[in-house]
């Protein structure tokens, strides 16, 4: 029997999720958490979003606007409250209330888990805004959280290829400046604790430190480099070890002024008096550097400006331009003589 309908055109029938799933050969889970906007890996991400091009797959309606909601609030995952971020904060939530927002900290103090578990929580109070310092493990996380459409600022260090806005200041130009200022006055052996060289700030640092003795045409010895692990004791240990070289260097130059402590603690034990043992400078202004004695000779952060950039750029991408290009802001440092260094 012929059927009446045979010659009529059958209408295709549109791909569903499963077809997606089968496409990308992932889990219809993990292509549902995609599409409503949670994070996935980066690799899963890309066939998802290749399958969905190729099957002409029509997003629900309702995941696209959970990634349009608007909650006013910014969240920050900080390392500490250190004299550093503690400023940086109180300006940063000053200058965000005045835009009408909100700022949500999560406090990890270093711990890669506790890291992770600020990103889970910050993610799921919909943040508007993911503002935070760049640390490398995190990548492939904070990628996936790109990609449901959350926007990202990076400040102190970066993380290279994610898709972000980034205010950093001058590291690299700064450093150079304060050790030029040894080696004008004389230094030869100059030492420098670093923090931990795999972030951008610390290496940015140690490459100033290495194109001011370039300048000179003195080759960096890597007796005279040490690691404080931007920490005060970890400064305490790389003083002594600086001090226990055949030829101790004239002066030291130190990646942060927690290290700087680190190292003042040293010094001081080991009844080495500054400027006339051994001369000192340090990346970061604290207000207690202008009230040592000797005054401590530093590189000043512009913590104002940082924190100023950082609420300009995201009023821009979260009111008017979230898909123009992403911007860097490089904001400079001024280097502030006191009493700590002198002529060799």
């Amino acid at each position: 029997m012929k059927d009446d309908n045979s010659n009529e055109a059958v209408k295709p029938r549109s791909a569903t999720i499963v077809d997606v799933a089968r496409r990308a050969k992932v889990a219809v889970g993990t292509v549902s958490r995609h599409l409503n906007g949670f994070p996935v890996r980066r690799a899963n991400r890309e066939q998802i979003e290749e399958a969905i091009r190729a099957l002409n797959f029509k997003r629900n309606a309702a995941a696209v606007a959970m990634k349009t909601d608007v909650t006013h609030v910014v969240g920050l995952l900080a390392p500490s409250f250190d004299e550093f971020h503690g400023a940086m904060l109180e300006h940063l939530s000053r200058a965000l209330r005045r835009d009408g927002r909100a700022l949500l900290i999560y406090c990890h103090g270093g711990d890669t888990r506790l890291m992770e578990d600020g990103l889970d929580y910050l993610s799921a109070q919909r943040i508007d805004a993911l503002v935070m310092s760049g640390v490398e493990h995190l990548f492939e996380r904070v990628d996936q959280l790109i990609s449901t459409g959350l926007p990202l600022v990076l400040y102190d260090n970066d993380l290279a290829g994610l898709p972000a806005d980034r205010v950093f200041v001058n590291n690299r130009e700064a450093s150079t400046n304060l050790v030029r200022h040894l080696l004008d006055i004389g230094h030869r052996r100059v030492g420098i604790v670093t923090g931990e060289l795999i972030d951008t700030a610390a290496n940015e640092r140690y490459l100033g430190y290495c194109d001011a003795l370039a300048e000179r045409s003195l080759t960096v010895d890597k007796r005279y480099v040490i690691s404080g692990h931007w920490s005060i004791q970890g400064g305490t240990d790389a003083a002594a070890r600086l001090l226990a070289l055949p030829e101790p260097p004239t002066a030291i130059f130190c990646g942060n002024y927690v290290m700087a402590l680190g190292v003042l603690r040293c010094l001081k034990d080991s009844k080495v008096r500054v400027p006339e043992r051994v001369s000192l400078v340090s990346f970061d202004d604290p207000p207690l550097f202008g009230l040592y004695e000797p005054g401590i000779t530093v590189v000043a952060q512009p913590i104002n400006g940082v924190a100023q950039a950082i609420a300009d750029v995201l009023d821009r991408r979260l009111r008017t331009a979230r898909e123009t290009p992403y911007s860097t802001t490089s904001l400079r440092c001024e280097v502030i003589l006191r009493a700590s260094t002198r002529p060799v």
